[in-house]
């Protein structure tokens, strides 16, 4: 696919903009080695406009990753971008020791649209700041320290976020966190109980009363958990898991904290919250990621009890800037005025079983296929028809290759680099969800040839 003779062109390097190569030259001088970049050949992007992106060299791409999740309404929506243009040329930056509009109103919207009994929040300009946010106020509330994490999760980049990260990649510092302890993953393709669900009734929920009992002092601060877990590959538990999880953590005196950096605002389908489908209600939630359409914004909501708690002064510089909060609250009257959680329930109902279609045709290659909404996974495997579920990174790559080449772009996760994450801006149409289908299945085609 390419971009109509109208869209921008780059120009090659001669006064204007700089060519891919030259772009990417500067980011191997000037950057971390470890701010990797997806694709052998990587794509140079230069601007996007809803479901569409093009490159420095005028191709165009559909896509299908949304900046990890987090252009949740399109790139540059009309709507959104008014409303932070607006607010630039009003109000820039004041940080969190001057009350502002944007900033009560956001908070207000906040605590009317979460579940339960949330009320009361603190903006920070990441998930990673959230989620410490939110470790911050369960052990003070609590007057415990440990916590219960998951593997295959995934809490950001600070030093407490990888201590809760289980997922060496993304571990760099070799001397983690004390008092956090790792519960067994709602995995069921790869259980690591070696049961099989539903028979095994929900055993890895089970589990966290023994992990508590032997491996804490018996009184815990609180269970951090994605709804669904996004770095890991789209993980997906059983329905009855967090109700049986949940309760055996506030039967040790724990604090339930629901990370919906990724699952937020409609993006598994039919609700705003990814835990609303599981039928508990969190005592802590952070957010990030869609919230703003790509605007930095953190957000950590908790109950009254449990806000209260937390008597020390704090402060975030860049944490509900007027800019930001502006940015939210319009991408929030996208999503409600939109119904966009509808959609995303119609679209990813689309896209599922247009997946499952592929996998009925490549059945030996792709495992599984997983998610909600528009959060949808795809898992490699060496041959699932043989009993061979060896995590399959090559197919993967050549998958992740073969689509982009297409033009169409995806991401990837997993613990082993072998499942495909597939997540369209949640106003995707179907007319999108097929073509991207049909992109995706020529590149499976080749990619499992």
């Amino acid at each position: 696919m390419t971009t109509s003779d109208s869209a921008p062109k780059a120009a090659g390097g001669k006064g204007g903009t700089p060519t891919a190569a030259e772009v990417l030259a500067k980011h191997k001088a000037h950057l971390l080695p470890s701010v990797t970049n997806y694709y052998a050949e990587p794509v140079v992007l230069d601007h996007g406009k809803g479901t569409r992106l093009t490159d420095v060299n005028g191709r165009e791409y559909l896509d299908f990753f949304g900046g990890i999740l987090t252009v949740s309404v399109g790139h540059c929506d009309d709507r959104v971008t008014g409303a932070l243009k607006a607010q630039i040329d009003r109000l820039g930056h004041v940080s969190t020791l001057y009350p502002t509009l944007p900033i009560v109103e956001l908070a207000e919207r906040m605590a009317q649209i979460t579940p339960g009994k949330l009320n009361k929040s603190m903006f920070t300009a990441s998930g990673t700041e959230a989620d410490e946010t939110a470790v911050a106020l369960a052990q003070v509330f609590t007057e415990s320290t440990e916590l219960i994490a998951l593997r295959h999760g995934y809490s950001g980049r600070s030093l407490l976020a990888q201590s809760l990260t289980a997922h060496s990649n993304y571990r760099s510092v070799p001397t983690q966190i004390a008092g956090i302890k790792h519960a067994p993953a709602p995995y069921c393709y790869r259980c690591p109980l070696k049961l099989t669900y539903p028979s095994c009734e929900v055993a890895c929920a089970q589990d966290l009363e023994e992990l508590i009992q032997t491996t804490t002092t018996g009184k815990i601060a609180g269970f951090l958990a994605e709804p669904i877990q996004g770095v890991g590959g789209f993980v997906t538990p059983p329905k009855e898991y967090f109700k049986v999880a949940v309760d055996i953590v506030r039967k040790y005196g724990g604090v339930f904290i629901c990370d919906e950096v990724q699952t937020g605002f409609g993006r598994t389908g039919g609700k705003l919250f990814g835990i609303e489908h599981y039928g508990v209600e969190p005592d802590i939630m952070t957010m990030a990621k869609g919230v703003a359409n790509g605007m930095p914004l953190g957000v950590t909501i908790a109950t009254d009890e449990i806000a209260n708690a937390f008597k020390a002064a704090t402060i975030s510089t860049f944490g509900g800037n007027p800019m930001s909060a502006a940015a939210a609250l319009a991408t929030l009257d996208v999503i409600q005025g939109d119904d966009l959680a509808s959609n995303a329930e119609k679209q990813g109902a689309r896209l599922r079983a247009g997946l499952e279609e592929l996998q009925r045709r490549h059945h030996k290659e792709m495992g599984d296929v997983r998610g909600m909404g528009l959060m949808q996974a795809i898992e490699f495997v060496v041959d699932e028809t043989g009993g061979d579920r060896t995590p399959n990174a090559e197919a993967t790559g050549r998958f992740f290759e073969a689509a982009k080449a297409r033009g169409l772009l995806v991401g990837k996760g997993g613990l082993y680099g072998n499942v495909v994450r597939i997540a369209p801006a949640l106003n995707i149409s179907a007319d999108e969800i097929d073509e991207a289908l049909a992109i995706m299945g020529d590149a499976l085609a080749e990619a499992l040839a």
